[in-house]
Parts: C-alpha cells; structure tokens; sequence
C-alpha cells in the first residue's frame, strides 16, 4: 500500500492532479451584449433582446407518463413535427437511461417573451394535473435563457439594417457591415468549485469581464423611411413590379437619409421570407437608367459653356456614331430650343450636345468624374460596379440619353446630388456616429468629398434647367413632381430592357430622380420601378412617388415655402385661414399611438423627454394649426429635457415650446428662427435664439435673391403623359 500510494502521489503524480484539476475547474462565459442600432434621433432600429430556449427532460417526462401529452402540446405551440418530439423525449445515453436534458432545436430555440409565456402556461397546467394526481409538480418543461437580435419596427428599414442569425452570424446591411464594431468580445470566468459545483475560494481565479459592442447612430430618419415606404407600397401592389427601390439623401452631405427596396422582408422572422426579398437592389443591382443619365449630359455641357437654352435645333431624329437616334416622336416637334428639348426630354438634343458638341473625350471624362466608373465606397456590403461601353462612337452616341450604361442607384444619386451641393461628388454614408458604451468614446462620422466635378456656378445653373422639366405643366415630363411652394428640380427616366434585345417594349424600368428645393436643397430621391405591368414612363409612375416623400419630408423638417412671406397673422391664432385643420388632443394618450396618428396625418412633430405618455403638447388641442407647423409632444417634466431645434420656427412657437419646458430665453433679431445656443446662468438653463427673415433663411445669405416663383399646381389641366425614350435604329 504504501508502494502505491507512493506510485500515486510522486510518479504519478501530474497525471492525477491534471484529473482532479479538471475536476475542480469550471470556466463561464460571459457573452458580450450585440450593440444597439438606432436612427439619427435616437429610435431603436435593432437591439439584443431576452430570448428563451425550450429544454426538455426526457427522464422527468417518462418518470410522470406525460410523454404523449408533451409531444402533443408542444407541436401545437411551436409547430415542431410530433415524430421529432417524440425522439426528444425518448433520447437516452448509451447506457439506456433517459436523459435529463434536451433542447428543442430549432422550433424551441430562442423563442421569444410571448412564446415563452404559451409553453410556461403549457407548463403549468401539466403541473397542476401532477399535483392534483399527488406526484411531484414537474412537467420536464424548462427555459433556457439567452438573448436574440429583435427588430422593434419589423420590417421597415429591412434592407438597410440586414439580420443576424440565431447562431449570432451577420447577413446583410448595417448588422454584416460593422459586425467587428456591433459584436463586441465575450468574457469568461474561471475558478474552482466543489463537487456540487459551488464556488471556493483560491488564487487562481480568473475573471475577463465581457466587452459589450458599439452602439451605431445611422444617418436614416425613421420618419422619413416610413414615409418612402408607404408611397412605394400602393404603387407596388397596383402595378405588380419586379421590384422597386428608393433612395432619399441629403445632397450636402450624403447622409443617406432613407433607402428602401420592394419586396421586402422582416428580418424578425427572416427564414419565413423569399431570398429574394434580401436584394438590396440599392447597391447590388444595376439598371440601363434611361433620360435620368441626361441629367450627367446636361450638366457637363452647361460646364463647358455648350448649353444655350434659346437655341434651335431640328427635332425628330438624328445620325451620329454610325446609328439612327430618334425622340419618342420619332417625327419630332419640329424646330425646338435646347431648353424645350429638356423638358420634352428630346433624346435628339441630348446626342448633339454630348456627342457633337462636348465630343467622345469630354463627354466619357465626366461620366467618369461623376463616379460612374467606381463603386461609391458606401458603408453597406455587396455593393456592386455599373458598366459603361465605351469603346465604339456607337455606344458613346446612345450613351448621351442613358442606354449602352448600366449604372448602380447609389451611383445614380452620388450624381445626381453633386449637382444640387454645387458640384461635389460625395461618398454616400449609413452611420453617423458610433458610440463605445464600454469608454464613452463617439467617434463621428463626417462627409467625404471625393472630388469637384462641376463649378457651384454650373450646378446652380443646370438646378434651374432641371426645375423647368417640373415647372412646366404643359410640356415637363416631370409635371408630377410639381409641389405647391417649393422648387422641384428633377429628370424622368424610361428604359426598355435589354434582355431580348430592346423587342419587348412592355419590359421596362421607370424612374425619376430629384431634389429640393432647388434654391436649398434639403433633399434628393431616386424612385426606380423595374417592370410594372402597363407601358407607362417614369414621369406617370415615379414622379408621384418621388412628390409624396419629398413634400411630407419638407413638412415634417419645417422648411419654408419658397414663395412665403413672414405670416403677420401667425401671432394670433384665430385669424388664421379657415381650411387649416385643427390640432388633435394627444394629452395622455401613449406616445407610439400619437406618433403612429400624425405619421399616417403626414403632420411634422417631435417629441420632448423619454417618457411613454404625452403630459402636453403645442399647438394645444383644437388650435388652428398652419401648413407646415410643427406639433411638439412633452413626455416627461425633467428639466434636463434636450431641447429640440427650433430653426425655422417663429419667435411665437418656439417661445411657446421653451416655456412648455420652463426654459429662459433671450430674442435677437425678427422673423424666424435662424439658430440657437444653449447657456446655464445660476442654474437655469437659457437658449440664445436669433432670427432672420423669411428670404433670408430661403437664402442663406442676409440679401434676397430675385428667384422666380413656380406656376400655380395645375395637374388637372396638364397633358404629359410622361416619355418612353425611343431605342436606336438595330437595338
């Protein structure tokens, strides 16, 4: 004996202690929490959530005789077949026990509260008929809880936020992106334990605490993104299109603002969805774009001092690079301006100036100066390069009116807002900011000029060119982007596809492309519908799409209309005009169903403090409220509120909203609110506000410019039906 214990305990002696060790040992994870992805005002779009995983023991079950009860229950809450249930509550190791533990993969994994609280309910009614019978209240039922990516507006902003998997993997959008930054480092903590596995103490404690994710702050408006994909949504369910897309930036900064695609998908339940929902034709599809590629054309000649408006030429059709051109009348309208050329979007007008005039070499250099021969470098995957031909005169020729080029959307409005920011083109962004939860760090996110394409002179002065294609109701394809008060510049696009050989006239991509307004731009959309089932151009289809978000958004910020004056009446509520509607009672009603009601009124609001329940409101209920006033919701009476911006406002609603949330304020100036500044004196926070007039503000500058006003909205009397570009002669 003593031979052996010394065998044990001298020569033996690191095995065995390796064994007991690992005896001893117990190690934890610690998982890292996903970091939280919110829109630009702070709504959460994506978020870790409590999930619960269904674990069964087979051996309780079988011990009480519930195994048929089990089986049944539990394909009837989670729709697990009953032939794999059944496995599971039978499962035994290799010496024929039941086993004490089984998870049900995949129906019962990481289910969510709701579910959760079905089975618990299962559950505990097993139990009630066990205690009743006089046995151990155990059902075999139990929950695991772990966390899952959830979705809180489901399926808005599909495209742009992408999934996660239940397993933790990224696919798509934000989530695959900045997956490094949003999934942070698990943790773990090792120690000893005793045989019933609790802790003892010892030196040799390890502890690596969890490092949570990022928290992301996108350049996208939730509001806003509801608003595009509401007006896609009629259209889409009218007209049955392969699919639709928009996208929504601000041309100053390229922050995208909104991007939506058709079909879509709730990335919630993403494996109950088609794959091909998951396309973010955004970035990973590319289109012949048709008379929107004009607006490149337009622009590089108006550069190059080629454009004179007043000049004539010979419409109908036109020979050059060795092919037939022709208009959609293929006859013409005769002898034209070069300006009523762009309005009736003349693909004549556009091969002189691009192909004649700026000639092969110019022409191809601004395609490539506008982007089009590289991929934007957004913040979002997959993100795929057009394709130019640009080899035979043939192709260069056709290509001044957007065929013989296929071009990405995201490249499409790069472009197209580098001609409304005065002539930079810009790298397109999602994320504005990104947050370190575990240090407190924000690291912003600013724009990025890629290069200067045109003057800002050339810029302003193909913005009022393109204003006239709205403006014009007579003869503007793109009459139906008109907006009553602000100044529309835009293009219409028609492109029959080329998958047959341009045979198919019915197989086409309509589009329009724009912003506004057009002495300020605050916003520019592209609206692209692949394959509608009738034979109508993108100013019928798209243009009315492209109006409904750009007004409600120019609403919703409070921008002024360009033909408003400072309204003397705003002062007193009751002379105001009688067809304004009056402001709803939202006091102590629920946020969410507040917001949900003005969402849907189109009505621009915001919201004061982090409470779930609106306290007060301005205007108060039943005031008269003007076109374009803002409703502000009080949520809570902190008076560490933040205090919203008020640029743009009058003197009266913004004092009204401060002394809401008993701020001071002190007055420069008259007219409306042009910018704030937050100061404490004794404590009391004051907001230094000062004003400037109504031209001032339109402007920018302290002088009024002699801009000319928009006719009067007169779509019931227009006639344009909008283009459908004709193809050359051979295509």
């Amino acid at each position: 004996m003593i031979g052996r214990v010394f065998w044990l305990q001298v020569i033996d002696n690191d095995f065995w202690k390796e064994q007991a060790v690992s005896k001893w040992s117990r190690k934890q994870d610690l998982p890292a929490t996903r970091g939280t992805i919110m829109d630009r005002d702070g709504d959460i779009m994506a978020m870790d959530a409590p999930a619960f995983t269904v674990v069964l023991n087979p051996a309780v079950i079988q011990a009480n005789g519930l195994e048929n009860e089990v089986v049944k229950g539990l394909h009837e809450i989670l729709g697990k077949d009953e032939d794999e249930l059944r496995k599971l509550v039978k499962a035994k190791n290799e010496k024929g026990e039941y086993l004490q533990g089984r998870e049900v993969r995949n129906e019962g994994w990481k289910i969510d509260q709701e579910k959760m609280e079905e089975v618990k309910e299962f559950s505990d009614g097993l139990n009630q008929k066990l205690k009743a019978a006089g046995k151990v209240a155990d059902s075999g039922i139990g929950f695991q809880r772990e966390s899952k990516r959830y979705y809180p507006q489901k399926t808005l902003a599909a495209h742009i936020l992408g999934y996660t998997e239940r397993q933790g993997k990224a696919v798509g959008g934000i989530e695959q992106y900045y997956d490094e930054d949003l999934k942070g480092t698990d943790g773990f903590a090792a120690y000893k334990s005793d045989k019933k596995g609790i802790k003892l103490p010892s030196e040799d404690e390890l502890y690596q605490p969890a490092i949570n994710g990022k928290n992301l702050v996108l350049t996208m408006d939730d509001t806003i993104q509801y608003y595009i994909e509401e007006a896609m949504r009629e259209t889409y369910n009218q007209y049955k299109p392969i699919s639709m897309t928009v996208i929504a930036a601000d041309p100053n900064t390229m922050e995208i603002l909104g991007m939506a695609n058709m079909p879509t998908f709730d990335p919630n339940t993403y494996s109950e969805w088609n794959q091909k929902n998951f396309n973010n034709h955004a970035v990973r599809s590319r289109y012949e774009p048709g008379s929107t590629f004009k607006i490149v054309t337009l622009a590089s000649a108006v550069q190059e001092k080629l454009f004179n408006p007043g000049a004539i030429y010979q419409s109908g059709s036109i020979r050059a690079g060795g092919r037939t051109h022709r208009d959609i009348n293929s006859v013409g309208w005769g002898p034209i301006t070069y300006l009523e050329g762009v309005k009736k979007s003349s693909n004549v007008a556009f091969v002189k100036l691009g192909y004649e005039m700026l000639g092969k070499e110019r022409f191809t250099n601004y395609i490539r100066d506008f982007g089009f021969t590289e991929k934007t470098n957004i913040d979002l995957p997959h993100e795929v390069l057009g394709t130019l031909n640009m080899t035979y005169d043939s192709d260069i020729s056709t290509m001044t009116y957007g065929y013989a080029v296929s071009v990405t959307p995201i490249q499409q409005i790069a472009a197209i807002s580098a001609v409304a920011n005065g002539g930079k083109l810009m790298v397109p962004h999602m994320v504005k900011e990104i947050e370190d939860p575990n240090t407190g760090k924000v690291q912003k996110i600013e724009p990025e000029v890629v290069r200067q394409v045109i003057t800002p002179e050339a810029a302003r002065e193909t913005g009022k060119y393109l204003e006239q294609v709205v403006a014009d109701q007579d003869i503007g394809t793109g009459w139906r982007a008109y907006i009553d008060g602000y100044r529309v510049a835009g293009k219409t696009g028609t492109a029959i596809k080329s998958s047959d050989g341009y045979k198919d006239r019915s197989k086409q991509v309509v589009s329009f492309i724009g912003y506004a307004p057009v002495e300020n731009p605050k916003i520019a959309v592209l609206v692209i519908i692949d394959e509608p089932n009738v034979e109508k151009g993108g100013g019928a289809l798209a243009a009315p799409i492209f109006k409904e978000i750009v007004s409600k958004t120019l609403t919703y910020w409070g921008v002024p209309k360009s033909n408003s004056t400072p309204d003397k009446e705003k002062s007193n509520p009751g002379t105001a005009p009688k067809d304004f509607p009056e402001a709803p009672d939202f006091t102590g009603m629920k946020l969410s169903e507040a917001k949900a009601k003005l969402l849907e009124d189109g009505v621009a609001f915001e919201t004061l403090g982090n409470g779930s329940t609106v306290k007060e409101q301005y205007p108060p209920p039943k005031a008269t409220i003007s076109a374009g006033q803002r409703i502000y919701l009080l949520t809570e009476d902190s008076p560490t509120m933040e205090i919203p911006n008020l640029e743009g406002e009058s003197l009266r609603d913004a004092m009204e909203v401060l002394t809401l949330m008993k701020v001071k304020v002190n007055v420069q100036g008259e007219g409306y609110v042009a910018s704030q500044l937050e100061a404490k004196e004794n404590g009391q926070r004051i907001v230094q506000l000062t004003l400037k007039s109504a031209e001032e503000l339109l402007t920018g500058t302290d002088t009024p410019e002699d801009e000319a006003e928009p006719p009067a909205d007169n779509e019931a009397g227009a006639t344009g039906e909008g283009e459908t570009e004709g193809k050359a002669d051979g295509e």
